[in-house]
């Protein structure tokens, strides 16, 4: 067997979606598995929807989903001349004509057609004019086959056939010069040696149109494979009314993009019970037997499971890293630059039980930087009041008698406090966490203390006691 070659080949219309995505992933791990190579290609012919900013948005998604290619990015654009030269060979050994017919004329013929209920194929009159040059606008057309079937066996799908009756003499070259979609498709994957097209089932229709192209070509055909579609919780098609389908906006939504790469490879593939994997385990355990035949539904909150676990279990530098141009998008930029990434890392380890999303982790280890903290008013009103400042200026005596932070010996002295005054664990708890934070809701008070530091902790104190007095 030749060497697996695979290509994505997204056009640059939009943003990147789920589903690209989704199609991506399998073809790179299946190049990886194989040792294969893995293309990208832009196919951007369709010059009235194809733009710099939507290529350079499947640049940015693909470098996010880590997912690297071998070869590429090709652009269409960029290899015109050869899918003139392969349009004229077709030409030139009579697989290919000049038709003549005005679009409005041919709309009108497809009404037609369709009023009496019968295909609204083209009806091949210009088949036989036996032109042997274009008369003013004219269209290249191929000549597809009439009779016979033509059979794919497809990688996920299985045997598929296609009765040839169906086919259109389809335009491979439009007037204005520019290749079509199935015809530039066909030229592409032959020239780059692609051994396997694995796509969306959308396409599984265009696939019975290009194997007789390549034959006339005179190129082999690969091995197909046609990948069903995700669907929305509604089953019907993921759009944008199920929320967002662009892979960047979950980016920007907060989640680890190794956390989208492995909900999106179980959208449709699975391995026994597995639900987490690695990198290495889905380029280990990767097979196309086991996608799954059916469409696959969209779960958002599966997803945020998976994401939340994703935050648990990574490592908490890894985290940490991709905290930071989130927490510099929050103005905390100076604050950053500020600390280390050790301690970066230790804040993460605080609050990663908490959160779900990197957004929601912003949320939670914002009042850990800088000296000062600010203050929820209503929290403020209800725990740092003057009736707290006795309490709170007891504990902080007590701590200033400890040269250093120890976390068993502060909450030693914290727990003594509350048997001394007689008191509930919450009535000083709250008022020493609202002090610290500025919020009513935090991780453990002395691994929140771990993580201020001796100094911090005292003066964060200290200020809630002011706050406390002046309200």
């Amino acid at each position: 067997m030749s060497q697996v070659r695979v290509r994505f080949a997204p056009s640059p219309t939009g943003y990147l979606h789920l589903g690209g995505v989704r199609t991506a992933l399998f073809n790179w791990l299946f190049a990886r598995q194989q040792n294969g190579i893995f293309i990208l290609r832009i196919e951007d012919t369709d010059q009235s929807r194809s733009t710099d900013d939507s290529i350079q948005a499947i640049l940015d998604g693909m470098r996010w989903v880590t997912l690297d290619w071998d070869e590429g990015p090709f652009r269409q654009t960029e290899r015109m001349e050869l899918y003139r030269d392969h349009a004229m060979r077709l030409f030139e050994r009579g697989h290919a004509y000049w038709c003549i017919c005005s679009p409005d004329e041919l709309e009108t013929r497809r009404k037609e057609a369709e009023t009496k209920g019968l295909s609204p194929k083209y009806d091949g009159r210009c088949r036989n004019l036996g032109l042997t040059k274009p008369i003013g606008e004219a269209a290249l057309r191929f000549n597809a086959p009439q009779d016979g079937q033509t059979v794919v066996d497809d990688l996920i799908k299985g045997r598929v056939v296609f009765d040839n009756h169906i086919l259109d003499d389809l335009i491979i070259l439009r007037s204005n010069g520019y290749p079509t979609y199935n015809f530039s498709v066909v030229v592409d994957d032959a020239l780059m040696g692609i051994t396997h097209v694995v796509r969306g089932d959308d396409h599984l229709t265009n696939t019975p149109r290009q194997i007789p192209i390549f034959q006339a070509l005179g190129f082999p055909l690969p091995r197909f494979g046609h990948l069903p579609m995700i669907l929305g919780p509604d089953k019907a098609r993921l759009s944008k009314r199920h929320g967002a389908t662009s892979i960047m906006a979950y980016r920007d939504m907060g989640y680890l993009p190794h956390a989208m790469v492995n909900y999106l490879v179980r959208l449709g593939w699975s391995h026994g019970d597995q639900e987490l994997f690695s990198r290495e385990d889905l380029i280990e355990k990767f097979s196309w037997k086991n996608v799954q035949t059916s469409a696959a539904v969209f779960n958002p909150d599966k997803l945020l499971w998976l994401n939340a676990e994703y935050l648990k279990t990574s490592p908490p530098d890894q985290v940490a890293q991709t905290l930071v141009p989130l927490l510099e998008q929050a103005g905390l930029t100076n604050e950053v630059r500020a600390v280390s990434t050790e301690w970066l890392a230790q804040l993460v380890v605080l609050v990663k039980e908490r959160t779900k999303t990197l957004i929601e982790m912003v949320h939670w280890v914002t009042p850990y930087f800088g000296e000062v903290v600010a203050f929820d008013d209503e929290a403020a009103k209800k725990f740092l009041t003057p009736a707290h400042v006795p309490l709170l200026t007891k504990l902080v005596d007590r701590f200033e008698a400890f040269p250093t932070f120890s976390k068993q010996e502060w909450e030693d002295s914290f727990k003594k406090l509350v048997e001394e005054e007689g008191i509930k664990m919450g009535q000083l708890a709250q008022p020493v966490r609202v002090a610290m934070t500025g919020r009513t809701a935090s991780p453990g008070l002395f691994e929140v203390m771990e993580v201020l530091g001796r100094d911090r902790t005292l003066l964060r104190l200290r200020r809630g006691i002011e706050q406390a007095s002046q309200s």
